[in-house]
C-alpha cells in the first residue's frame, strides 16, 4: 500500500524545488469540480489548469484518489473553527453543522465522494479535533463522540443531497407529502398514522429546523448519559 500523501514531503531533500504546491493543485481541481462535478476532474485537466504536463503532475499526486484527498481537505479548510467552544456542546455542534452545510452547498461534488474513499487530511483532522473539544466536558465514551461527529457529517450531507435532488424545493416536497398522507389516513387502514395526524401538525420541517431541532435531539440520544436510560 502506498504511503499517505500527508506523510510525504512536498519537497524531497534532493532535487529542485517543486514548481507547483499541493494547495495550488487542490485549488485547480476544486474549481474544475465546482464547475462540472467530479467527472470534470482528471489528472490531465488539472495539469493543464496549473500549466503543467499531465505526466509531471504525478510528481505531486500519484493517483486520482490522492487528488480527491487534496480537494476534500481543501474544502474542509473552509469550515470556520476559529470560534472558541461556548461550553454548550449542542449549540457548538449545531454551529459546526451549519458551517459544514455551507461547504457542501458550495462544493456539491463532495457528496459524490464515496465514504471511506479518501483518507483524513490535516484540515479535516482539525475539524474533528474542534468537534471533540466542544464535547470535552461531556461524560460520554470517546467512541460515542467520534460516532457523533460521523453522524453529524452524514446528517448534513443527507440534508444537502435532498435539497440538491429536489432543486431547493424541499418545503414544497414536504407539503405535497403531508397532503398525500392526510388523504391516506382518512381511509382508516393506518390507525397509528391517523393518531399522529390527530395531533396539532407543525409546519413542514425546513433545513434550519432539522439542524437546530432534530439534530440536537439525535446527538443528545447518542451522547447524553445523564438520564436514567438503560
Amino acid at each position: 500500500m502506498a504511503r499517505s500523501i500527508w506523510l510525504r514531503q512536498e519537497r524531497s531533500g534532493r532535487g529542485p524545488a517543486p514548481e507547483h504546491s499541493r494547495t495550488r493543485i487542490a485549488a485547480a481541481a476544486v474549481e474544475l469540480a465546482d464547475e462540472g462535478g467530479l467527472d470534470a476532474v482528471s489528472m490531465r485537466k488539472v495539469a493543464a489548469a496549473i500549466g503543467a504536463g499531465a505526466a509531471s503532475l504525478y510528481r505531486y499526486v500519484e493517483t486520482r484518489d490522492e487528488l480527491l484527498e487534496l480537494m476534500a481537505d481543501a474544502a474542509a479548510g473552509e469550515i470556520d473553527i476559529s470560534r472558541p467552544p461556548s461550553g454548550d456542546w449542542r449549540a457548538d455542534l449545531v454551529a459546526l453543522a451549519h458551517g459544514l452545510r455551507d461547504v457542501y452547498r458550495r462544493h456539491p461534488w463532495m457528496l459524490d465522494i464515496s465514504p471511506g474513499r479518501v483518507a483524513l487530511g490535516p484540515n479535516t483532522v482539525d475539524v474533528l479535533e474542534y468537534a471533540l473539544t466542544t464535547m470535552q466536558d461531556l461524560d460520554a465514551p470517546t467512541t460515542a463522540k467520534m460516532e457523533a461527529f460521523a453522524l453529524l457529517n452524514g446528517f448534513v450531507a443527507l440534508l444537502v443531497r435532498t435539497e440538491k435532488d429536489l432543486g431547493g424545493q424541499t418545503t414544497e416536497w414536504h407539503e405535497a407529502q403531508a397532503e398525500f398522507l392526510a388523504s391516506v389516513v382518512t381511509a382508516g387502514r393506518h390507525p397509528h398514522l391517523a393518531a399522529a395526524f390527530a395531533d396539532p401538525s407543525p409546519a413542514p420541517p425546513r433545513d434550519t429546523d432539522m439542524l437546530e431541532g432534530v439534530l440536537p435531539r439525535v446527538l443528545t440520544g447518542l451522547l447524553d448519559t445523564s438520564g436514567d436510560r438503560p
